[in-house]
């Protein structure tokens, strides 16, 4: 039973991947792919879908992997100390969209499984993911409407899910050295179980949906907008806080470190150009001093609908 599991968020894992890959050549038909299949020595191993030089998408990647070993990272085990030492399976699809216009968000998604068993023990599984959004000029409407999306992904599994993965997003993408949020957040969810398999599956395969229904909306209503190259300079100042939080905070980052992952595939999320500036503040009632007032603590916005 627990293999025919396996497989099943596998084949959904597959299509999710291949649907963000067709949809991306749809609205960016220049962009450039490099396609690369992986082994890992350890058990496993994924396929890379590596992004660049579209119209619009600077940088981006859709990766997918499957890997296994005999004792389950730190990171993977940070909520779960019990399963320290067992033996794992995971597998996930990762995202992230670096466009060209800096009036078009950066986004990342997630959606993962992880099977862990301990000798002589039951198998542990659980799923875990989310999308989160990272706007350099946001539009109040774009992010309500994000927001939107994600509250009605998580409706049918009930109505106190949305305020708990929103507040849990809210605190995961946070970067306490600069007290400030990487982007709006969405939604984000580990060690998820609830309902069983099936109902597990079902909001998984929900959650990946969504965010590419959601993501492209936005990504279609902003991607004609002018723009020169002082927003480009800012869109690179900004993209470090991308950079910092996924280098200092990101567990899924550091579990594909310390599970001896293939190093390019984990970065593929950095962005293409980056800039830092020593001691740089927004000017007093600029855009860029907009982002910093209104969009950079957790705020609920869907009161604002």
């Amino acid at each position: 039973m627990h293999d025919e599991q396996a497989e099943q968020v596998k084949e959904c894992l597959l299509a999710l991947q291949k649907s963000l890959h067709t949809k991306l050549f749809e609205i960016d038909p220049k962009i450039q792919c490099q396609k690369d299949q992986w082994k890992r020595k350890e058990g496993g191993g994924g396929k890379t879908f590596a992004f660049k030089k579209g119209d619009f998408i600077e940088k981006g990647g859709v990766n997918f992997s499957d890997v296994s070993g005999e004792k389950l990272p730190k990171t993977a085990t940070q909520n779960r100390p019990e399963l320290e030492g067992a033996s794992f399976r995971g597998m996930g699809v990762s995202v992230v969209f670096h466009p060209d216009n800096p009036f078009i968000p950066t986004t990342h998604a997630n959606v993962r499984y992880f099977e862990a068993r301990k000798e002589n023990e039951p198998l542990n599984w659980w799923f875990g993911g989310g999308f989160d959004l990272t706007p350099y000029y946001p539009f109040e409407e774009d992010v309500i409407e994000w927001h939107k999306y994600a509250r009605n992904a998580c409706t049918p599994f009930g109505n106190s899910l949305y305020p708990k993965l929103k507040n849990w997003c809210d605190e995961y993408f946070h970067l306490p050295h600069r007290n400030e949020s990487r982007g709006v957040g969405g939604i984000f969810f580990d060690d998820f179980c609830e309902g069983g398999f099936d109902q597990s599956l079902s909001f998984m395969k929900k959650v990946g949906e969504t965010f590419q229904d959601a993501y492209f909306s936005i990504f279609e209503k902003r991607k004609s907008i002018s723009f020169s190259q002082k927003e480009k300079e800012f869109q690179k100042y900004r993209r470090g806080r991308y950079v910092e939080f996924n280098l200092v905070y990101d567990r899924g980052t550091h579990f594909g470190l310390q599970s001896k992952g293939r190093t390019e595939s984990i970065l593929m999320s950095m962005p293409p150009e980056v800039s830092w500036t020593y001691g740089w503040e927004p000017e007093p009632g600029s855009p860029e001093e907009n982002l910093y007032k209104n969009y950079l603590q957790p705020k609920d916005w869907l009161e604002l609908e």
